[in-house]
């Protein structure tokens, strides 16, 4: 029987914010980004300077078998994070076209992970855009992607 989303008990895949997830100074807590972020984070967000950042502390349901962050869950927060740069710098809804990913290096159970991303360049119909995951002094992933700008925000 399915669980209910407001229940306490959500088992080893409870993606609620958590003091566990220890996040750096002028993080905060992500809400309402759509199921699947949801799902799999908790994400948080910090304002900068050039604009935000985000990120999340590895939690045991983020590894893969080996026991590290899974590849799949750097790009989907890479995707996420491009995406969210899109609509800041654009105003404009878009979905994902194209992703091309590098994955430099592991990330380990715990570890806070970040990352930023950039417009590189906009039209009426496209976005490119390149993104950079760390973890510590670490580089671990490098994205770039082709974003379709779907029109004007909701």
């Amino acid at each position: 029987m399915p669980k209910d989303e407001n229940s306490k008990d959500q088992g080893p895949w409870d993606s609620r914010p958590s003091a566990e997830d220890n996040p750096p100074e002028g993080f905060v807590y992500e809400d309402g980004r759509g199921a699947f972020a949801t799902h799999n984070g908790p994400f948080y967000l910090k304002r900068t300077e050039m604009g935000f950042c985000r990120g999340f502390r590895v939690r045991d349901y983020h590894l893969n078998s080996h026991g590290i962050a899974h590849g799949g869950l750097l790009m989907t927060f890479a995707d996420g994070l491009m995406g969210a740069t899109v609509w800041r710098e654009t105003k404009a809804r878009a979905v994902t076209m194209r992703m091309t990913s590098d994955i430099l290096a592991m990330v380990r159970p715990g570890e806070w992970v970040e990352g930023t991303a950039h417009v590189v360049r906009a039209t009426r119909s496209v976005a490119f855009v390149e993104a950079e995951i760390t973890s510590g002094t670490r580089k671990v992933l490098t994205a770039s992607a082709v974003f379709k700008i779907m029109g004007p925000g909701r």
